[in-house]
């Protein structure tokens, strides 16, 4: 027997009796919660003595896997009663835990010094987490809680103004967010242009938003990804709770359709301030309704389904001549299998449908646009060890965009029925996400996305002159549009243009000691879809379109590096990252550029380049009678779009502009203060610098007009935005003694009546002749009462 045949023969009996030594077994389960059996996401099951524990996935699922013994185990959720017991791990082991809620001795539950220091431990980075009582909490206008006003309030996070829809993650515009609804994409998340968000507070379990460190998992988008799941319904008790408010009211009902084993949830929500506008001589309308649906149906041990939906409408009139209606429309079927202990999977079947139409009775058409995904999801989670987990899968998505089809409202209309050419497209990805703890100081997450997104053919394909759709004219140094020099017609059969992309992530967290360590990221992320808007924030009349023949996919790069603390033993926590993102192929429009019921929309764009930076810090206090949080960002964003020769101008004469979400300075306080059982105030403060926008710099006379002209684009700013809001919220004491339970909300948003600007305008005075500024405001101070309730 040679050397080397006997090192390895030692060397396996090694292994083998080491392993046998050190056999190892697997404790998996479900967590719930008690009162309803509702699955938890996010839960710690820790093990104190190992330093280690794991957390539930987004179906409440755990696994780990541990050496041989005896271990303490501590369950806890933030808002709920936690448990500890000893497990004896001699076998394989399933355990699921039921948790029942702290309620009013949520200030006398103690969460032990190690499980708050799994997070310090964690390499998942640039993400926050916000419960659904806290949005309740939080003071916004008309009293309505909402989950968009409320991510506003997170460092790195911005909107375009009030009343503005959207909102924009570390410098990057509205189109850059993927924003799932239990996994279902939402493309337009505003109510009312922005006054409410989509997402029903009451029919929501939980509430992430990836700024950055984005898992290969997701994809699509550049800048953030807001990942809501909503609740599976109460398999165990009929339950009711709603509200009434000023402007709007809702009703949530679940209940058990066969006790512990399936579920219902139906809410709905619906605004009818409009109801009254009659009473003040005012011909027109303004509303909104939705639909929240969940059925759940827990086979058994291995098997569960879902089958979620949403359905939502607004609805904007001016008398009858016009009228604006958009909304979303998803399912989801959803089936998640176990496969093993450690092998989790679910299969998602999804439909998602955004609606935008105009009704123009005054010119006689009525516009209907859209855009339609069919998307199929496998993903698969296993856990190898307590220091080894994989997630991978895959993921395709088929999108229909009906960029517009104009049709005649009536008999006497002398409106030609138009269909604009409709586009197809088809999105692949396959990916693998690794969580490894190396060393009890240092963990990764680390994977790789493969992306793929085929541009399908179309009924109508317009040919340019070296297939260049605009022109530039060197002696105005203006652009202009390119006539096609033939039209064809591909058919659906074909493919226009394909794009492949690999992704890499990888996140690291090392731990200095029990209380600090230091997180770093890098994220490569490939958009294929194109918002195309030309105002600082959406409008129901903005087109989506897909990367093509003439549109390049939009690639990212960011690096993060962060540092973070825990401070009194968990009381405080302090978290301060600095980002930096590079943007490849951004788009942007020529002057003048016509977006509305363009049929040839790349003759008005071109391709550029992005950047952003900045620096985050958040200071939570997390125990106590009074809790909150300061967040502050000094960011940078800008874009630039050269020439594509030396003799082009480019936009802005080829130099950096900052984009219209650009906000040097972003500051935003919350706090929470529980005076007794009976009395909860909230208040918070927001600063923002100016949005960029232009002002005209001069003016010249033209055929007896006075036509100003502006100098570089975003170069002037709004004024600074700032308001304070509060909300006091009155418990009655005989809540305790009767099953209908209920809470008064008083709220004012705006206290002190700031007229912030949403937009400056110029006018001449016809008194003086002089030119003058005119700031538009929508809000001053506003007051409002809301009655929630539930049985």
């Amino acid at each position: 027997m040679t050397r080397l045949t006997k090192f390895l023969v030692f060397a396996g009996l090694f292994f083998f009796v080491h392993g046998f030594a050190q056999q190892r077994f697997t404790l998996s389960g479900t967590v719930y919660e008690a009162s309803s059996n509702e699955t938890l996401i996010g839960v710690t099951i820790a093990f104190p003595e190992l330093k280690t524990g794991v957390t539930t996935n987004e179906y409440g699922f755990y696994s780990v896997t541990l050496p041989e013994g005896d271990y303490r185990t501590v369950v806890s959720y933030l808002g709920f009663k936690e448990i500890e017991r000893t497990i004896s791990l001699t076998q394989n082991q399933k355990l699921n835990f039921s948790l029942e809620e702290a309620a009013q001795e949520l200030q006398e539950v103690v969460v032990t010094e190690d499980i708050e220091k799994l997070d310090i431990r964690k390499p998942q980075m640039s993400v926050n987490a916000l419960a659904v009582e806290t949005i309740k909490k939080i003071p916004v206008i008309l009293g309505e809680a909402d989950v968009i006003k409320s991510i506003l309030l997170l460092p790195g996070v911005t909107n375009a103004g009030e009343g503005a829809s959207g909102f924009n993650v570390r410098g990057g515009a509205v189109d850059q967010n993927l924003i799932l609804l239990d996994e279902a994409i939402i493309f337009n998340s505003s109510h009312l242009f922005g006054f409410f968000s989509v997402f029903n507070p009451d029919a929501i379990k939980d509430i992430k938003l990836y700024k950055g460190g984005i898992p290969s998992r997701y994809g699509g988008r550049l800048s953030s990804v807001l990942d809501i799941f909503q609740k599976e319904g109460n398999s165990k008790t009929l339950r009711m709770n709603g509200g009434i408010g000023a402007v709007a009211s809702r009703l949530l009902i679940e209940g058990p359709i066969k006790k512990d084993k399936a579920a219902f949830l139906i809410g709905g929500r619906a605004s009818y301030a409009h109801l009254f506008l009659p009473l003040f001589d005012i011909d027109n309308t303004a509303y909104f309704y939705d639909l929240n649906t969940k059925i759940s149906y827990n086979i058994n041990e291995r098997n569960s389904i879902f089958l979620s939906g949403y359905f939502g409408r607004d609805v904007f009139g001016i008398s009858e001549s016009f009228v604006n209606t958009y909304g979303n429309a998803v399912g989801n079927f959803r089936w998640n299998h176990l496969f093993s202990d450690k092998l989790f999977s679910n299969l998602s079947l999804i439909y998602s449908d955004y609606y935008y139409g105009l009704k123009l009775d005054f010119v006689g058409f009525n516009w209907n646009s859209g855009i339609q995904n069919f998307n199929v999801k496998y993903d698969l989670k296993h856990y190898l060890s307590d220091k080894l987990q994989v997630n991978y899968g895959l993921n395709n998505i088929y999108y229909r965009f009906n960029p517009g089809k104009i049709e005649p409202s009536n008999s006497n209309s002398g409106i030609v029925e138009e269909q604009l050419v409709q586009k197809y497209a088809n999105e692949f990805a396959a990916y693998i996400d690794i969580e490894h703890d190396i060393t009890p100081h240092l963990s990764l997450n680390y994977g790789l996305r493969f992306s793929n997104f085929m541009r399908l053919g179309q009924d109508q394909l317009n040919i340019y002159e070296n297939d260049n759709p605009i022109n530039f004219d060197p002696q105005l140094s203006i652009y202009q549009e390119a006539e096609p020099i033939e039209t064809t017609d591909p058919g659906r059969g074909g493919t226009l243009a394909t794009f492949n992309n690999l992704e890499p992530r990888v996140a690291l967290a090392y731990t200095l000691d029990d209380d600090n360590s230091i997180k770093a990221s890098y994220t490569r992320l490939a958009q294929y879809l194109h918002l195309l808007s030309n105002t600082n924030s959406p409008t129901p009349l903005d087109v989506w379109t897909p990367s093509g023949p003439f549109i390049k996919p939009q690639l990212l790069d960011q690096y993060a590096l962060g540092y973070f603390r825990n401070i009194g033993n968990g009381d405080y926590s302090f978290e301060t990252e600095a980002f930096y993102k590079d943007i490849a192929n951004r788009i942007d429009y020529i002057d003048g550029a016509n977006l509305i019921a363009n049929d040839a929309i790349e003759q008005v764009i071109l391709n550029g380049e992005a950047r952003a930076y900045g620096l985050e810090f958040l200071l939570r206090k997390n125990e106590g009678k009074f809790q909150g949080w300061l967040a502050y960002t000094l960011s940078k964003s800008e874009q630039k779009t050269p020439g594509r020769t030396s003799e082009e101008t480019g936009i802005n004469k080829g130099e950096w502009y900052n984009t219209p979400y650009d906000k040097t300075h972003d500051l935003s306080i919350y706090g929470n203060y529980e005076l007794n059982e009976k009395w909860n105030f909230n208040t918070n403060f927001v600063f923002q610098t100016g949005q960029p926008t232009n002002y005209p710099i001069g003016q010249f006379e033209f055929q007896g007009l006075t036509v100003p002209y502006y100098g570089f684009r975003n170069a002037q700013r709004l004024p600074s935005y700032h308001r304070i809001d509060v909300s006091a919220t009155l418990t009655p004491k005989k809540n305790k003694e009767r099953k209908w339970q209920a809470e008064w909300v008083f709220s004012v948003y705006n206290l002190y009546n700031r007229k912030n600007a949403a937009s400056i305008n110029f006018r001449r005075n016809l008194d003086t002749g002089a030119n003058e500024a005119v700031r538009t405001s929508i809000f001053g101070i506003v007051p409002a009462v809301t009655y929630n309730f539930k049985f």
